[in-house]
Parts: structure tokens; sequence; C-alpha cells
């Protein structure tokens, strides 16, 4: 899977400016289409850089360090005309306190990318209205991120971001489009946004908050605490083990973590209760073992 490295530095200011939320790299991947016009690949992408880059998502103001360093990988599978089927991966990091470290939130893989385009077809988003396939799924991810990042800081600090992206969700279920509905056992968006507002999933939210603020945010005061809070909190993905598909919101959260979680517990001072978080990951994230195996 590919990887995108951020490096985020938190500068302390006195000066509020107005921002927009999101500083997202687009890639797109053409590898696998045969094309005559490159040109309108390198349109899409510029375009849908402005687009994510130059809106401002939300009434909140973002100081320039603020903002939300995020990459959307589009690889193109199929083009026919202006019909476009493709795989879409989301990702995006938040700054860790007094750190130059960025730690990975979001690494989604949406493997229902598929939408309609037109070389300079205008991209704009009315939360109110249905406007195209792409502009849905674009501002569904951009909401996405933003409220899961604002959960990072705040408990269930996204609700309203979250929320725009379910009336977003909404909209383009009711126009019958695929991978917005509700289908048993489907891992689509449907299910990621309706279990990320659903109160029987609400302990994800809450170990997106201890995990971040309460434990990597204390790194440079007390790294075996920070380790212990983090620790603490893989073990609490245990509850949400067989609950309903939380296996797929687990997933969501491990493939954002797996590598950092094997880095932080691979180095230092083993902490208490190790095992017990091993046991955990074994059974949740069989598919990770060898990277559970450097956990010491």
């Amino acid at each position: 899977m590919r990887k995108i490295i951020f490096s985020f530095f938190i500068i302390v200011s006195i000066f509020t400016v107005n921002s927009q939320e999101l500083n997202a790299l687009v890639v797109i991947n053409t590898d696998k289409v045969q094309s005559s016009n490159k040109q309108v690949y390198e349109t899409l992408q510029k375009s849908l850089t402005e687009f994510i880059n130059d809106k401002q998502w939300t009434n909140k103001k973002y100081k320039q360090q603020e903002k939300i360093n995020c990459a959307f990988t589009i690889i193109v599978n199929e083009q026919s005309g202006n019909n476009f089927k493709a795989t879409l991966q989301v990702q995006s990091t938040r700054p860790v306190y007094n750190s130059s470290y960025a730690t990975p939130v979001l690494n989604i893989n949406d493997t229902n990318f598929n939408f309609r385009y037109n070389e300079f077809d205008p991209l704009n988003f009315n939360p109110n209205n249905y406007d195209s396939k792409l502009v849905s799924l674009i501002a569904f991810y951009a909401y996405t991120i933003i409220g899961v990042d604002a959960d990072t800081f705040a408990l269930k600090g996204g609700t309203q971001y979250l929320k725009v992206a379910e009336s977003v969700m909404l909209q383009a279920q009711s126009n019958g489009e695929l991978g917005w509905q509700n289908e048993v056992g489907k891992q689509n968006r449907f299910a990621l946004i309706d279990n990320l507002l659903s109160s029987k999933f609400s302990t994800l939210r809450t170990i997106y908050y201890n995990y971040h603020r309460k434990g990597f945010d204390y790194f440079s005061e007390d790294k075996t605490k920070a380790k212990e809070t983090i620790q603490n909190n893989v073990i609490m993905l245990d509850k949400l083990y067989n609950v309903g598909i939380g296996n797929y919101m687990i997933r969501i959260f491990l493939d954002a973590k797996g590598d950092e979680i094997s880095s932080v517990f691979s180095d230092g001072k083993p902490v208490k209760n190790t095992q017990k978080m091993l046991s955990v990951l074994d059974k949740i994230a069989p598919t990770y073992k060898n990277k559970w195996k450097t956990i010491n």
C-alpha cells in the first residue's frame, strides 16, 4: 500500500488567519488505461486539487499550520468516454504536540470510486443539493477527514462535520448511486459514516480522542504514560469486535495505525499489559500478525 508521509510542525502564533481546512495532494494514476487524451487527467488533477484546497468547508477559522494534510490517490481502472471506474485511497495525518511527527489518522480504500467527468467541468459543492458523483464523493471524504481529525482533538468534536458527510451520503443515496446504499455486510461509504455516527460504535470515537490527545500528545512529557494510554485504547478495540460490522471500523483504524502501533511498541522499555494488547491485536487483526511480531 502506498504510504504518504507528511512533515508537520506545530508553530505557536498569536495571529488568527482565515484559511481553508485541507492541504491535499491529489494523485491520479492512469497506468491501467490506454487513453489518447492524457490532458483530461491533468485537468482533472488540477481541478480536484483546487476544489479541495481552495474551498472553505466549514465556518471554523484555521491557521495556516492547522490545515489538515491529506492525500487523494485515484487509480483509474477503466475509462469509456467520460465515464471512469477507479479506486480511491484517502489518507490524512495529524500533528503531534511538541513534535515534528505527523501521526496517520485515516487510510481508506474505496474500490467503487466511479464517476463521470468532462474536461473543464466545474466542480461546485452545495450541501443542500446533489450535483454529481464526483463532487459528492470528494465532499463526502473531505468532511469525513475534517470530522475524524476534529475527533482527535476533542471528544466527538467532529460530529457536526460528520453529519454533513452523512447528508452528502443521503443525497447521493436518493439518486441511486452505488456505494451509498444500506446493504447488509457491505463495507462502503454508508457503513463508514453510519458507524461513525452510531452510538453503537461511539467507543471508536473515544479511542480516536484518547489515542491522540491523551496518548501521542503527551509523548514529550511522559513517554511511558503516553504508551500506556495508547495501549489501553488499542485494547478497547476488542469491545468493537463482532459488534454489527465493527470489524470494518477496526480495519479502518488499523489500516492507518498498524505500522505506527508496531513501531511504538517495538521501541524502548516495554510497558505493562503488552501481552494483553498483543492478544487483542492477534484476535481482531490476524492479517497483520507479522506487524505484531515486532512488539516487545
